[in-house]
């Protein structure tokens, strides 16, 4: 949490400021006692005369009513997930960063702190994200909430009736209180349906204000839970997707194959034990069972293992030590992006020479391109066998191509094009 968060906080406007954001919850909690008292006091005790019915409907109603408030309060109480200290850059770098003549050595400070952090998203421009209020580098999913003031891990949405961010920490809370909120209002409606058709007829309902209460009921719990079931209904797709409601607004950006909204799908039944663990006693209980710790997460990638799909973590270690380079020419900006057709390819051949020319095998952009040629040859021999390969390196990417013909490499060299042995007599 930055500084001037913290000033902000402890301000007479910032303490009531935390206290109005109470107000929506206080709300709720008013609303359900005064329906514990509609639904118990008026339509089951003073009302229901059959009392084998009326003890089913507290039964089922109390259920409902305690996995409600249950993982309501999980999800109010859960604290967001705090991003561990290993993440948070030195004052020393930051002061580096801050002070940085140019957006490609601030980018390079932050490659150099996060190699060993497990991150593959990236910003738009491509460098590593960065949270200038908490000074930390972003865990993968994670984004800054101003009204909380700290960075949350898997971030969904900042929710004021639970005032508290939905995140890794409380998202299974938060999908089942929208679950069991639904169910307690369906029920509620269902069991006061019979009143309502009463009052509709012109029947008498009951005496007093008793009667008022339960109408009443029966609207308020028919308003929620019309409100309830799309919301729950969005967020059930969200978990079989893997995806958060700030993912499906803006795909997460990966290091190695760019913007992706299906970065992270793993398959339903995987996405859904992410979310709510592998042990399907506890998958429908308010208590915390989600997979991983909140800072890397599995990508389709892993799941599928097809080529150039890779999502490599900073911290990986691969067999080619080369791809993980964050040394080798970076071309993305931490900033504002370069247009990569404001560069022509520079060549650099064995002899020495050099050129900056256009070439019809070589599209224009902003790359370091080498070619080595590897002869190869018996001695004596009028011709040498030649292996060519060109070594494009692009920002933290290094890709091996073929090399142009022979006869286009003589051409750079500026000597007359090669003639196939084939046409010569």
């Amino acid at each position: 949490m930055g500084n001037e968060d913290n000033r902000r906080r402890k301000t007479p406007c910032g303490c009531c400021m935390s206290v109005f954001k109470w107000i929506p919850v206080l709300f709720i909690f008013a609303v359900i006692g005064w329906s514990y008292y509609a639904y118990v006091v008026e339509l089951c005790v003073l009302k229901t005369e059959n009392r084998v019915a009326m003890a089913f409907m507290l039964l089922f109603y109390h259920i409902a009513l305690l996995l409600f408030l249950w993982s309501y309060w999980q999800t109010i109480s859960t604290s967001v997930g705090r991003v561990p200290d290993q993440w948070r850059i030195p004052d020393e770098e930051v002061n580096q960063l801050f002070r940085a003549d140019n957006q490609e050595t601030q980018k390079r400070i932050l490659n150099n702190f996060a190699r060993n952090l497990p991150v593959t998203n990236r910003t738009i421009n491509g460098s590593v994200r960065f949270c200038e209020k908490c000074k930390i580098v972003k865990p993968d999913r994670s984004h800054h909430c101003s009204v909380c003031s700290c960075c949350v891990l898997k971030m969904d949405h900042h929710c004021p009736w639970v005032n508290n961010c939905v995140n890794f920490s409380n998202y299974k809370f938060f999908v089942l209180f929208l679950g069991y909120a639904l169910i307690y209002c369906l029920y509620v409606a269902l069991t006061t349906l019979h009143d309502f058709i009463q009052f509709v007829k012109g029947q008498p309902t009951g005496n007093g204000m008793g009667r008022f209460h339960i109408l009443f009921l029966f609207f308020i719990s028919i308003m929620f839970a019309i409100s309830l079931v799309s919301l729950f209904g969005y967020h059930i797709y969200l978990v079989l997707v893997n995806r958060t409601t700030l993912e499906a607004f803006r795909a997460p950006i990966f290091r190695v194959g760019g913007p992706d909204k299906n970065g992270y799908n793993l398959g339903r039944y995987a996405n859904f034990c992410e979310v709510f663990g592998d042990k399907w006693e506890l998958w429908f209980l308010p208590v915390f069972t989600s997979k991983g710790d909140g800072l890397s997460y599995k990508t389709s990638s892993d799941q599928t293992g097809g080529p150039g799909r890779g999502y490599e973590a900073m911290g990986n270690t691969t067999a080619n030590a080369a791809s993980n380079r964050l040394d080798v020419q970076p071309t993305d900006k931490l900033i504002d992006a370069i247009p990569l057709n404001n560069h022509q390819p520079h060549l650099e051949l064995d002899n020495g020479q050099s050129s900056s020319h256009n070439h019809p095998l070589i599209p224009p952009s902003q790359v370091v391109v080498n070619i080595e040629q590897t002869a190869a040859g018996a001695a004596g021999a009028s011709t040498a066998a030649a292996t060519n390969h060109v070594i494009d390196m692009i920002g933290d990417q290094v890709m091996t191509v073929p090399a142009p013909p022979a006869k286009d490499l003589n051409v750079l060299n500026g000597g007359p094009p090669a003639i196939p042995a084939d046409n010569v007599v």
